[in-house]
């Protein structure tokens, strides 16, 4: 069973990535999420896209004086 554990973390990861890597050429990250059909992706992105979006607003906020 452990086996699976890490390949479910490692599918993670690479979707994850797959998200980051949309954000950073500045596509709409929100609707990739919208247009995913339901499944494990989804899962992964609705709460990846939540995690950026927080990490953006955290970093606007230090760098204004």
């Amino acid at each position: 069973m452990a086996w699976v554990q890490r390949w479910n973390f490692i599918e993670r990861a690479r979707l994850e990535r797959e998200l980051w890597d949309a954000f950073e050429r500045g596509e709409p990250i929100e609707q990739l999420v919208e247009d995913c059909a339901p499944g494990f992706r989804r899962d992964v992105w609705s709460t990846t896209v939540v995690r950026i979006r927080r990490i953006e607003r955290m970093m606007r906020d230090q760098q204004q004086p």
